[in-house]
């Protein structure tokens, strides 16, 4: 490698910045290609604009791939408290919730994208805008970048900071896995993450809108896998709501293996079911003239409840006094279970993220560096890498993104 390195960026979101600040600070000369008109377009979009840029509970649980444990080195080198000492280097101030979700202090996702990109021009980093990179081509020595118009030479080392194609409407594409398999990676299968599951009729479209708490059973070829509970939101397509996103992860790689999802609905979670029994019970017995239709609409909304008791094969406007106790076992039983089939998720257009990409396998979790070709390097979501919804895949990007810097500047 040259004296002062020259270092291309493919990818100028969370990963490509933190990777172009941190390289420039080693005194490498640094360009970033960002096929968008402006870098950090998802950055501006995280956390519904307010972006959930870390947390402090980060642990390699958070974090689901083929090779478990990848992330183990990324999170401990770039910990929380170094990411949060980068922020106040740059000038960016931070704000830590209680659940340990870590947002700008200004509430504001583009005070983020405004300071790191402003990082990046103070330190000479040359940013290439509307310049989508189609070809890439190695001598050994150097990397050589094509466009559609131009061609960029002589670059000692190349981080692929591409993304995923969750929301292609922000510019997400799959082109970086097509540069690593170029160079002899493998690709792990794609599919949508903190998306949207699409439930299979009986699901009644009629309650889009609806909103409440709910606990959320994931059930795959009829086994329970996870549970969470949370916002719940009913669309027409099935449901989303940060319940739904929690559980989305397994849902979708359970269906791209082509296996039965399922979900499971309780709509009263801060019930034990004994307790529910006995509070039911007492009511159909002390309001035998009040329809079932009316009682159970001070339990639950008065949207759901028609369709709910339809699921039960009960007419809403049955009385009390004619709801024997198997109807009551199984109004209860689905209050807390109510069961609908996952067909599939609301896709990568909504996607927030996305699951697989580059195999880990071989890349260097220390490094990011590729052991297949000299001066590759891999940053963010390219990679097989994806975490829970709560600052953990923004967290990622930025510690993947710094170990692939350090590395490439000093190799």
């Amino acid at each position: 490698m040259s004296q002062t390195p020259k270092i291309a960026i493919v990818g100028g979101g969370a990963a490509g910045l933190m990777a172009a600040i941190t390289a420039a600070e080693e005194g490498a000369k640094v360009w970033i290609f960002e096929r968008n008109r402006e870098v950090g377009k998802k950055i501006l979009a995280s956390g519904n604009g307010r972006c959930n840029i870390s947390n402090t509970a980060l642990h390699p649980n958070n974090y689901f791939g083929r090779h478990k444990g990848f992330v183990n080195d990324a999170l401990h080198t770039f910990n929380f408290h170094h990411f949060q000492k980068f922020c106040r280097s740059i000038g960016l101030f931070l704000h830590i919730q209680s659940d340990g979700r870590v947002y700008p202090l200004t509430n504001e996702a583009k005070t983020v994208k405004m300071l790191f990109e402003e990082r990046c021009h103070a330190l000479h980093v040359t940013i290439q805008c509307d310049c989508a990179i189609e070809r890439i081509t190695s001598d050994d020595t150097h990397y050589t970048l094509h466009s559609a118009s131009q061609c960029f030479e002589g670059f000692d080392a190349l981080i692929i900071a591409t993304g995923s194609e969750a929301a292609p409407q922000l510019g997400g594409t799959n082109d970086g896995m097509g540069f690593a398999q170029v160079f002899g990676h493998d690709l792990i299968p794609t599919y949508p993450s903190l998306v949207g599951l699409h439930l299979a009729p009986p699901y009644p479209a009629a309650l889009a809108g609806v909103k409440t708490t709910a606990e959320l059973t994931l059930l795959v070829d009829r086994e329970v896998q996870a549970q969470c509970e949370g916002d719940l939101l009913f669309t027409q397509y099935g449901i989303s709501g940060f319940a739904a996103l929690d559980l989305s992860h397994g849902a979708s790689y359970a269906l791209i293996q082509e296996r039965s999802v399922a979900v499971a609905l309780n709509l009263l979670p801060q019930f034990a079911p004994q307790e529910l029994a006995s509070q039911l019970g007492k009511l159909t017995a002390s309001m035998r003239e009040r329809t079932i239709s009316a009682l159970l609409c001070g339990l639950v909304s008065s949207k759901i409840v028609p369709h709910l008791l339809l699921s039960c094969r009960i007419d809403p406007h049955t009385p009390c006094a004619q709801i024997g106790t198997k109807a009551l076992k199984q109004i209860l039983h689905t209050l807390r279970h109510w069961r609908f089939e996952v067909t599939q998720t609301h896709g990568f257009k909504h996607a927030e993220v996305s699951g697989g990409g580059v195999s880990t396998e071989m890349i260097d979790p220390q490094t990011m560096a590729s052991k297949r070709h000299k001066g590759l390097y891999f940053a963010g979501e390219v990679l097989d890498v994806v975490g829970e919804r709560g600052g953990y895949n923004l967290h990622f990007a930025w510690a993947s993104g710094y170990l692939a810097a350090k590395a490439a500047s000093r190799s």
